[in-house]
């Protein structure tokens, strides 16, 4: 199968590409410059410019370009850089797909549980409304911008991820120094929920979405049981032997980070109803085990 990807070079993108070549499968990689080798196609997002000729012959794209949401402060520029990196992208891609003579069969287009906003205690799953704020609405606009290949008869399948529990990179790439130095510890109350899915779970269920011919609309890559920051944090001391006794209050953590706060204070108790309902079965779906794969993955 001929499988083009957007972020390959991404925390999830790297592991859905290794997966998916080491079962055999040809991978084609859109990059943003001119093309060096075999396997890459251009594209701009910004420009929403897509090198369609580059797709032909693809049964299945997996979407999941983004400028990264916590690897700066925010200000205007770069919440303009987030948001537009996202829609126009996925906008650039869905009317390429659509302009082909022989679209793919398969869409899987990232998104993210941003979508539901904070909501505090309350469980949610896919039949949520979307929430308030910044990250919501553009993820609103993100979905929406998907359109032009639901409307050229293409399955199309939305990926709201929650947090990815891995060494290698995202905000548990970088909570892994922090705890392994016994440093971590709760953040803000440490109330909040943190709906989390392993890397492994992550691509295995990317690759679900994408093989599984009868699953479009959205689905939460969440597992089955959220939990709170501050069980996270002791889950995160009892994988790495290390105490936990810091806490970093919220006026702190807004001083270093500015509006970015907000994201890491919010509380997303989220859940993956549809993907169970279509019989994905979670390898690491508690916390401890999530974590643990992490631990013991190879980098």
């Amino acid at each position: 199968m001929r499988i083009a990807v957007t972020g390959s070079t991404g925390l999830i993108g790297t592991a859905l590409v290794g997966s998916l070549r080491s079962d055999g499968h040809e991978v084609v990689r859109l990059v943003r410059r001119p093309p060096q080798a075999g396997d890459e196609v251009e594209w701009d997002p910004e420009r929403q410019y897509v090198d369609a000729a580059g797709l032909v012959g693809c049964e299945g794209v997996v979407h999941l370009a983004g400028a990264g949401i916590g690897e700066r402060r925010w200000n205007d520029a770069y919440r303009k850089k987030i948001r537009d990196s996202r829609v126009l992208g996925t906008a650039a891609v869905a009317e390429a797909l659509a302009s082909l003579a022989e679209p793919p069969r398969v869409l899987v287009c990232g998104s993210a549980i941003g979508y539901y906003g904070d909501t505090g205690d309350r469980a949610v799953d896919e039949s949520a409304p979307p929430g308030d704020g910044f990250l919501p609405n553009m993820a609103v606009e993100w979905e929406e911008a998907a359109a032009p290949a639901q409307e050229a008869g293409i399955r199309t399948a939305i990926a709201r991820t929650g947090l990815v529990v891995a060494r290698e990179g995202g905000a548990w790439g970088r909570m892994f120094p922090l705890f392994k130095a016994g440093l971590g510890g709760r953040l803000g109350n440490g109330r909040q929920y943190w709906s989390f899915i392993s890397l492994h779970d992550e691509v295995a269920a990317l690759r679900h979405l994408l093989d599984t011919e009868s699953l479009s609309g959205p689905f939460n890559l969440t597992a089955p049981d959220p939990v709170t920051n501050r069980e996270v944090t002791a889950a995160m001391g009892r994988a790495l032997h290390r105490p936990t006794v810091f806490a970093v209050p919220a006026p702190a953590l807004r001083i270093a980070l500015g509006e970015l706060t907000g994201d890491i204070l919010t509380s997303a108790r989220v859940l993956p109803t549809r993907l169970l309902e279509s019989g994905f079965s979670f390898a690491f779906p508690g916390i401890d085990e999530a974590i643990g794969a992490a631990v013991h993955a190879s980098v």
